[in-house]
Formats: structure tokens, sequence, C-alpha cells
């Protein structure tokens, strides 16, 4: 069930950007929040890049300043809507992230930003599927989302967050091998690195 606040801050674009880049003071700032499944990836202007679940825009600000055949999909027309007038250098897909009505073997990096965590135990192993689909063999799914926290720090803050501001399926998502999630789809990890006292994993995975 989504909590009040929750709603707000999708109704309000204001108040979701205001609480997105307050909890990325963890780990240097939007800026750096929105490119840390980036790093280390080689990417050229013409290195193309799903940025999937891209709601408004916020992570495709900045990846469209690294290649120019950026493309955001996104199931909410309003969250599209925003983004077309925040981002409109990339293209835009509306469609569900299990669903991804796009060639086989089309990108070389599927990127997904905090977005995993909204997603019911069926319906992420489904998106998993389809992201190994559309990436090009040797492609990468470049991930950030949250983790159960290892420094006890931040356990207390985390909670309060989800409580004010997520579903049941973010818990559910710090209690998941996300990683053994990817091997079983097929792919292969790059990279796995643990942010903000072990609360955000970043995941580099390749087809």
């Amino acid at each position: 069930m989504a909590t009040i606040l929750r709603d707000l801050s999708y109704r309000y674009q204001w108040l979701y950007d205001a609480i997105a880049r307050l909890s990325a003071l963890t780990v240097g700032g939007e800026a750096r929040f929105r490119q840390l499944a980036l790093q280390n990836l080689t990417i050229h202007s013409d290195t193309k890049i799903l940025d999937l679940c891209c709601g408004s825009g916020q992570a495709t600000r900045f990846i469209v300043k690294l290649s120019q055949q950026v493309t955001g999909l996104d199931a909410s027309p309003l969250s599209l809507q925003r983004a077309r007038n925040n981002v409109p250098q990339a293209n835009y897909v509306e469609a569900f992230a299990e669903k991804i009505p796009l060639r086989d073997n089309e990108f070389d990096i599927v990127h997904t930003s905090a977005a995993l965590h909204e997603m019911q135990p069926s319906q992420l192993q489904e998106i998993l599927k389809e992201v190994h689909r559309v990436l090009k063999p040797g492609g990468v799914f470049a991930i950030v989302d949250f983790h159960q926290p290892t420094n006890p720090i931040f356990i207390p803050g985390l909670a309060v967050f989800f409580w004010l501001f997520e579903t049941e399926t973010a818990w559910q998502l710090i209690k998941t091998d996300l990683p053994k999630l990817l091997e079983e789809v097929g792919f292969e990890l790059s990279e796995v690195v643990l942010h903000a006292g072990g609360s955000l994993q970043v995941i580099q995975a390749r087809k």
C-alpha cells in the first residue's frame, strides 16, 4: 500500500525532486547518484542506452550528456510527459518494463535507477528476462537500487524512508539476492558495489 507522502511525491515533481536530492546526499549528491551505475563503463556518443523506468527523466538528463542514442521507457504517461519536457534530447517509449516493445539485441546498455524496488517479485523476474533480451551480446545492465544496510547506523534512516515513501516491494527487494537472480537469467556479474553503509547497491551485469 502506498503512503500519502509517496502519492504526493509522484503528483508534485518538485517534492519528488527534493526527496531525491536529499536522499542522494549519502553518496555525494544527485549528480553522482544518478551516474553511479554507469561508472567505469565506456560510453560513446553512439552508444545505445535504454533508461528503464525513467520516470520524469531524473537520470536521463545526465545520460544524454554521455550519448546521443538514449531511449527512456516508463509506464506512466504523466512521468513521460514530464521527461519529454525535462530532457527533450532523448526518445521515449510508454510501456511496462516487463513487456518492453523493442527489438532483441538492440541496446549496448540498459540502465535503471531506484526503480526495481517498486516491482513485485514476479514482475522483477520478467523484467530481468526482458532486459537480457533487448541487450546486445556483451551489453551491460547497470543498476542502482536499495540494499539491506551492512552498517547498522544506516538501518533506522532507511526504515523511516521506506515507511514514509515506499511500499512493501521495497522491503522485499532488500531481502532479495539480486545478483543471484541476474545470474539465473543468464547475466555475468561484472561489478557489485555497496554504498551509503550498504543501503545502496550498484550492479553491472553483462549479457
